[in-house]
Formats: structure tokens, sequence, C-alpha cells
């Protein structure tokens, strides 16, 4: 853990008050300096009672010093379905009071150094969970190696964000707060020594959709300079407001809130209903809709509601994004994550994968056919749940990064496009084969092929080489064992969160992943080698930020 301590010199004006925040300043963990961190700042009013599903409202403000030392509760949420994969509990919610934000800085620039870019970054979690005071998010050591300001926040997700119902206020309240959390930065952050002229907003898996939106928004759009999209799941369309309508009608259902009664009183008796009332009727539209083979979140952002007028992608080939830097990428194995306990995949033979790919590519057989013999070519000896994991990682991952960057580059635009890599080690593993966890093949680096249940670099593998939160994920799937300070995987392991992080950070600053001492990354460029994909795994050379270790 950093090492934290109160200091004066940490306390900043804010529009809604004074916050004291902590200094970090373990030069083992950040030897580029120390950093200040200030938690739990409100951004907007507590989205409670008459404001709950209702846009954000400003929050009233504070008089004295708030201490600004923790992070704030979690928007209320169902445990996590990828649990088994990160090691992470359901983190301690309230309705009340969980609309705040983080920030940490250089410790110079709050004291009045060069401001520095800004980095405004949101949480994943399937549009329905997910908080940014999980020790997972903590921006300290990602603000001091990219001597950038991190900045992270709560946001409105699942029935409280995303509920369809515009007569009584409820129209993507999620990415109104959203956007009122870049718009605190833009009023707020020259006080944290950031610089409200670029921002960068970025995010991972629905974070990264939402991002995306934001940048295309009439409203958020002019706030934000440069966007990093993380395993964004940009196949999936804007939800239909017709089948939004058709959820919200089967919401109510699930809480015996009477329909027809007119506005005002569904109002009410929708703020009436314990949160946790709200939850369970949740997750039976959800049962519901995974029942039906819907396997879209059944609340998410919708079409033609608030800050959402457009189709992305329609935004998109007309130039919306033209004069905003755009990084995105993918995880190689990114449906593992979903795939590894589903035992349809698991046990499916050849026959079996052929009929759910028909399913998937709209009741095309013969491309379904097709498709299984490119990939089996591509992975030999690749069991059909493999086969099937690549496919769906092209289809809902992949696939639309390759249309984002496309479609910008045939505007003159530039993309960089990322794949990451690295597997996990296990408990006993060493560094045998290419020490990658991937062969040539895809195997573990000893000419086997990996199995669906090796997680390889699945969804959420990049977060720990982001924020360098390891001890987070101690013990989890998703990370593997590092072993102790000097152990040959921590090593690289740091190494190559210098140079992830070190890389997005750099592009954070100056709108390229390009600079001195980083590897050449072109931008994405259709039918090029790859693309000009970069590729990010253990076995690239050591970033120069890297701590010499004593």
């Amino acid at each position: 853990m950093t090492s934290s301590r109160p200091s004066d010199t940490q306390t900043v004006t804010t529009t809604g008050g004074d916050v004291r925040g902590v200094l970090h300043d373990d030069p083992r963990r950040m030897p580029a300096g120390p950093v200040a961190a200030f938690q739990g700042i409100p951004y907007a009013a507590p989205p409670v009672g008459a404001l709950r599903f209702a846009p954000p409202e400003p929050h009233r403000g504070w008089t004295g010093v708030r201490p600004a030392a923790r992070p704030g509760p979690a928007v209320p949420q169902l445990p996590s379905a990828l649990s088994w994969l990160t090691g992470q509990p359901t983190p301690e919610w309230s309705e009340d009071g969980c609309l705040t934000l983080n920030v940490w800085s250089p410790a110079d620039a709050v004291r009045g150094a060069r401001p520095r870019p800004v980095l405004v970054w949101f949480h994943g979690g399937a549009f329905a969970g997910g908080s940014s005071g999980t020790e997972c998010y903590d921006g300290a050591r990602l603000a001091a190696l990219g001597d950038i300001v991190v900045v992270t926040a709560n946001f409105r997700i699942g029935p409280l964000g995303y509920l369809r119902l515009p007569e009584i206020g409820a129209d993507n309240a999620g990415l109104l707060d959203q956007i009122a959390v870049l718009r605190w930065t833009r009023e707020n952050i020259a006080a944290f020594g950031g610089d409200p002229a670029q921002i960068t907003v970025g995010g991972q898996s629905s974070g990264a959709y939402t991002a995306l939106l934001l940048a295309l928004s009439p409203e958020a759009g002019p706030l934000i300079r440069r966007v990093i999209a993380q395993s964004a799941p940009l196949s999936l369309p804007a939800q239909d407001p017709h089948q939004a309508a058709e959820t919200t009608a089967a919401y109510l259902r699930a809480l015996d809130v009477p329909a027809g009664t007119g506005p005002a009183q569904t109002a009410a008796a929708l703020r009436r209903l314990p949160v946790e009332q709200l939850l369970d009727g949740y997750r039976t539209v959800r049962a519901e809709a995974l029942r039906a083979g819907r396997t879209a979140p059944p609340m998410y952002p919708v079409l033609g509601g608030a800050a959402l007028p457009r189709p992305p992608f329609d935004a998109v080939a007309d130039g919306a994004l033209h004069g905003t830097d755009v990084l995105a990428g993918t995880t190689a194995d990114e449906m593992t994550a979903f795939f590894t306990h589903d035992d349809r995949i698991r046990t499916a033979d050849r026959a079996a994968a052929v009929d759910m790919l028909t399913t998937w590519l709209g009741g095309d057989r013969d491309r379904a056919e097709e498709t299984y013999a490119r990939c089996s070519a591509r992975r030999p000896g690749g069991t059909p749940a493999r086969i099937l994991t690549d496919v769906a990682s092209d289809l809902h991952w992949r696939s639309g990064v390759t249309d984002l960057a496309e479609r910008r580059s045939g505007l003159g635009d530039l993309t960089y496009v990322y794949r990451f890599d690295r597997c996990p080690y296990g408990e006993g593993d060493d560094l045998a084969g290419d020490g990658d966890g991937h062969d040539e093949n895809g195997g573990r680096g000893d000419g086997s092929v990996a199995a669906v249940d090796s997680v390889g670099a699945s969804h959420c593998a990049e977060l720990p080489f982001l924020f360098g939160s390891f001890a987070a994920y101690r013990g989890s799937t998703l990370l593997g064992a590092l072993g102790g300070p000097d152990d040959p995987r921590r090593l690289r392991a740091e190494a190559l969160f210098h140079r992830f992080a070190g890389t997005l950070a750099a592009f954070v600053t100056t709108g390229s992943p390009n600079g001195a001492g980083l590897a050449p990354w072109p931008p994405y460029t259709e039918g090029a080698d790859e693309g000009g994909v970069m590729a990010f795994d253990e076995d690239g050379p050591e970033h120069p930020a890297q701590a010499t270790r004593a």
C-alpha cells in the first residue's frame, strides 16, 4: 500500500467548497514523485427522493474543509458476474451520496507548477455494476508515471441510470451524470493542477462505450480533446427505444407498479420503493431477456434519448469525431471472461458450434461454416469451445474497434489501435517457452493450445496494467500469481505496466502514443499488416520510466 498522510498543502477550493486530500509519497511505488489524492468529492446532489431517476442536479456545497481521503459509496448494484475472474467483491453502496469523483494529481501540479493533461476515466460493468472507489482503479501510480491528472467517478447504472421513462425524467441518467463529471472537471480541475483544455475521456468496457458516446454528443463533445476506448463493445447498437419501452413495461410488472396510472403516480410509486426492490426487479428483467435469447444488457443508453440523438457510427461517418484524437483496443481473448463457465460452450462439438455460429450470424449457415473453417486454420488443434471464443471475441469486440478505425481512416482521421496479449501465470508457472502465455498458435508457451478455461488475455486483463494496481488483484484468476518483489513474474508485470500505462499517458499528453523511449506505433491503416495494431505483452522492451530496483 502507498503511504498516505494529510497535508495542508493539499487543500483545494472547488465550486462546492474546500477539500483536503492526502499525499501518496512511497518512492518504491511512485519513483517519479509524490501524488496528491482527493477522493469522494461530490459533483452532483444525492440522487434520492424526487431526484431518483432525474437528471443530475448541482450539489449544494458545504462549509469548512471537507475531508477527501476516502472514496464515496458505489451506486446500488447487484453482484458482478465476473467476480470469479477479477476477485473483486460487490462494493459497498448507498444511493445517498453516491455521485462522487476522485482526483489524483502530481503534487507539484497542485502547488502551482505547470498544468498537466487530464484523463477522466469511467469504469465498466455492463452498464449495471462497478465503482470508481475500488482499489483496482486507484489512479496514483498512473498519475505519477504519466505525469497527468487522473479523474475517476461514480455514475448511475442499471435501472437507476438507464430506466427509460422520460415522462418522469428517467432518460439516460447515467450519461447525464458522466456529462456532469466532465463539466465539473472543466470548472474545477485547474485548482488540482490540471489543464481544462486538455481533457481525455476514457474507460473500459461499458465505460469505454459511453466515453465514445460522450465524445459524439453535442453536450459533451466540445469538452473532450481525446478518447481512449478499452474493450468497448462497439458492435452493440444504441438501445432501440421500442425495445427500451418493452423493457420498462416488463420492469414495472416485476415491481408491481401499475401501468397507465399517469406519470405522477408512476414516479411516486417508483420513488417510494426501497432501492433493493428496484435491483430485484432488474434481476428479473435481466433473466427474462436471457431466456428470450437477448444477450445485450436490458438497460443501457437509449437512442434518441438525452445526449444520444443519433446512432454512434452514423455520427462517426459524418465526421463528428473530426479533430478528436482516438486510441482504442481490445484484449486478445475477450470472451473467455463470459464463456469459461458456460456449459453450452464448453461441451460443444463441431456441429453444435456451427449451429451457434449460424445463430450469431443471422441464420447464414454457409457463412458460419466458412467462419469456423477459417478460425480453425488460424488456430490449429483448437477445440470447438476455443473457436467459438475467438469468433465471439471478434464479433462483439474487435470488429467494432476495426469499424471505428476504418471509418475514421476513410475521413483522414488517425486512430491508434492496440491488442493486449498478456496471459496470467498460475501458481508454479515459470518463464518457460516464450513466457507470455501465448505461443504462435495461441497456446500457453509450451506448444499446447489454450482451452476455454485458460482465460488467456481475457476481458479486463489490461486493467491492472493501466493503474498498476496489482495488489487489488492478488490471488485473482485475471492476474495470476506474481510472487515476491524480486520474482521474475512480478518484474515482467511491472515492466508491462510502465510500457502500457506510459504509452496511454503519452497519448493523453500529446494525442499520439509515440514519443521518446516508446516503441513506434503507427496509426491504423486499412490493408496494412495487422492494420498497424500495437500488441502489448511481457516480451517487449523495458520502458525507460521503470524504476531501478536497489
